[in-house]
């Protein structure tokens, strides 16, 4: 009997050891040695799969004895193949990944809230990162508005005729739907918005990532239409310090430099920019097309690395700015000319961001975060004055785990946005205070070596205007190395607010205060699909594909209806604000040329109580349009080609069609290089077309600005770096 037991014994032993074999396997680039992130593995023998984590690594447990094979594969790198036995030996198995030929830059986003590259989130986020930013800075140094502008699916709708307010429109959805956010954090909104593109020079800028679609479970309210984050740059041992002195050829010059470095556990950043530009009128007409004003950027940035597990930064982002539209007589000589109409804006920005994380081991991390905004905006008309100081917080806390085949994300966050007005007349003081209290959690998982999932859900608890849940999904389908796509869809809300595109035009003047008796939340659900191909049809021509599906629907939206007493008041209205559509995007390259085709078509339309139209401002066909030619390190040259079709006007008419052009060149050497940029040079104007205005000059109505005003601009400057 004793025996028996014995063997018993045994077989369980063995049993035991062979299912606690395991293989820790870290995965490099070979010419770097820096860790791969997510890269996959496969033992087809016995159908495991696993994706490696922040650190390259990824652990295969549970394998009984013998020999298998294994694979790795990941985007931008040619594929691998080995083989192990088990019992394995040695700590772990290192391994060494190639790139192919076009070396392929590894993005990683943030906006996801997790640590993966550009190529495997199933969250579809599109980028402007390297020599692209490099590229649209040389076109507009001074502010964002060009950049964004011209990517496909977006669009830039001046809300001001004479002082070049701005906002932000994706996939044919107003501005007040689109979440800008600099390095996470929600320090343009309420009533910066109009502005917020305007004062944001890009010299400081690492990248720039755009979701579109519903992204309010990853960032909660205003990110209906999709969101833009900036993220900054962060020091390195290797010091940075750049600086682009730029002039134009409608009277503005732009001053802007950098600086960042890293010196054993202390790093920093600094940028600082002074933007100015003459009161232009090349039309003589007698009003701005581009406004008399002069700006200036502070932006310092610490960085405290404690240890290898914990860090710490802080920073502050200044912007001053006074700046003037209207009557280009009057803004020369004011004293000779009292009755001409004027725009004065007046604004002061400063804002805080702090985050501290901290590696509670190889896996979990644990991150807090917090900002304060300060900003003050006086609107200056004839008889009529807006002063407002808006200031917000925010702050959370999350939880993240990075396990080999799954991420997890969770946290939670309190927004306070209050606005205080300053007035002498007896309209209703605008002010408010909303906060705003929030929790989430989201997973990634790699569900087989050829899908991955995310899913994500949020709680929004917005005083005054209750409680709101917002589930999401996306998911990555790895089809084969040159065949990808992507599907997902969310929903999303907007808590009321006075500061949109269509009370930015009339300055907030009779504008009524929201009354949160009658206003609801704007709530919505959308959803997207889009299919991607990479391939070479030579070794030297490259060709890539990616065509987007698109549909949102916004409930109950926020409208600007005038009253009987002239007096403007926002009502939700009874019905709803949907846009569906496509973008096409095609890029072939060809040794040193490169070919980008971007199509957007957008039907957007409003239904009120039944009746339908189409929405305002917005293009139903867009052509983007850009040919590179680049020897490296050498020149730079770019050919662009922008298409607007007709577009219905807030009065119910229609608009023509137009055509933009523009030239870049640029010539580079080891520490500086030279460019000019020809912006618009066939000179296409909204003016060419009629008038921007009706009634007097002295007293102007202005009609919906949906075309350039500014003309044809020559800009040139001069980037150096050390």
């Amino acid at each position: 009997m004793l025996k028996y037991i014995i063997v018993l014994a045994a077989i369980a032993i063995i049993g035991s050891a062979q299912a606690q074999n395991k293989i820790k396997i870290k995965i490099s680039d070979l010419e770097t040695k820096t860790p791969i992130i997510g890269a996959s593995a496969q033992i087809s023998q016995i159908n495991m799969i696993a994706t490696s984590d922040g650190s390259g690594s990824l652990m295969f447990d549970n394998l009984p004895n013998g020999t298998y094979f294994i694979s790795f594969s990941t985007p931008g790198y040619e594929n691998h193949k080995t083989s192990f036995a088990i019992p394995f030996t040695k700590d772990f198995l290192e391994i060494y990944l190639k790139k192919e030929a076009e070396e392929m830059e590894e993005i990683v986003i943030n906006s996801t809230r997790g640590n993966r590259t550009i190529n495997n989130i199933p969250t579809r986020v599109e980028y402007i990162a390297g020599e692209e930013l490099e590229e649209k800075t040389n076109m507009k140094p001074g502010d964002i508005r060009m950049m964004l502008n011209e990517s496909t699916g977006i669009q830039t709708q001046q809300t001001s005729a004479t002082s070049g307010n701005s906002s932000i429109r994706i996939q044919g959805l107003d501005g007040r739907y689109t979440q800008i956010l600099k390095d996470g954090f929600p320090v343009f909104s309420g009533a910066s918005s109009g502005l917020g593109l305007l004062q944001t020079p890009p010299l400081d800028l690492k990248q720039v990532e755009i979701i579109k679609g519903a992204a309010s479970t990853l960032y909660g309210g205003g990110a209906i239409a999709g969101l833009v984050n900036l993220i900054s740059k962060t020091p390195t041992t290797e010091r940075d310090l750049r600086f682009i002195l730029n002039g134009t050829s409608a009277l503005g010059l732009d001053i802007n430099g950098f600086y960042s470095q890293r010196v054993n556990k202390v790093g920093w950043t600094v940028f600082a920019s002074h933007d100015r530009n003459a009161p232009y009128d090349p039309t003589a007409i007698k009003l701005t097309a581009i406004p008399k004003f002069e700006r200036f950027n502070f932006n310092p940035k610490l960085f405290i690395y404690f240890n290898e597990n914990t860090k710490l930064d802080f920073g502050v982002n200044t912007a001053f700015e006074n700046r003037i539209g209207g009557n280009i007589d009057f803004i020369k000589d004011p004293l000779d000319n009292p009755n001409s109409y004027f725009e004065k804006n007046k604004t002061q920005r400063i804002s805080t961001q702090f985050t501290f994380t901290h590696q509670l081991n190889e896996r979990e991390s644990l991150t807090l975060k917090n900002s304060f905004n300060n900003f003050s905006r006086v609107i200056t008309i004839p008889n009529y004055i807006f002063d407002g100081l808006q200031n917000s917080s925010f702050s959370e806390i999350t939880y993240s785990f990075n396990g080999f085949t799954s991420e997890w994300v969770t946290g939670a966050n309190l927004y306070t946005d209050s606005f205080t007005e300053n007035s002498n007349t007896s309209f209703p003081l605008r002010n408010y205070n909303q906060i705003t209290y929030g929790a989430f959690a989201q997973s990634t998982v790699k569900a087989n070596h050829w899908l991955d999932i995310e899913t994500g859900l949020r709680g929004d608890y917005v005083v005054d205007y209750g409680f709101s849940l917002l589930p999401r999904i996306s998911a990555l389908f790895k089809i084969n190395q040159k065949l990808t796509s992507r599907v997902g869809g969310g929903m999303g809300y907007k808590t009321p607010t006075l500061f949109t595109e269509e009370s930015e035009r009339l300055q907030y003047k009779n504008v009524l205060p929201i009354n949160k008796t009658i206003n609801t939340l704007e709530k919505s659900y959308g959803f997207n699909f889009d299919i991607n191909y990479k391939t070479y049809i030579t070794d030297a021509i490259s060709f890539s594909i990616n065509q987007l599906i698109f549909y949102t629907k916004v409930n109950t939206p926020l409208v600007l209806s005038t009253l009987s007493n002239n007096n403007f008041q926002f009502v939700n209205v009874d019905g709803y604000l949907k846009t569906k559509g496509a973008e096409t995007n095609v890029k072939l390259g060809y040794k040193d040329f490169k070919l980008f085709l971007g199509y957007t078509y957008t039907d957007a339309a409003v239904n009120n109580s039944g009746l339908q139209s189409e929405n305002p401002l917005t293009s139903k066909h867009r052509l983007n349009n850009v040919l590179m030619y680049e020897v490296e390190d050498k020149w730079k040259v770019g050919l662009e080609a922008y298409y607007y079709s007709p577009q219905k006007l807030n009065d119910g008419n229609k608009t023509t069609d137009y055509w933009i052009f523009g030239l870049m060149i640029e010539k580079l050497w080891e520490n500086f290089s030279v460019y000019s940029n020809f912006e618009n040079f066939t000179d296409t104007r909204q003016t060419k077309f009629g008038n921007i205005y009706t009634g007097s000059i002295s007293n102007p109505v202005f009609k919906d600005i949906y075309a350039p005003l500014d003309g044809f601009v020559v800009n040139a400057g001069i980037k150096l770096k050390f």
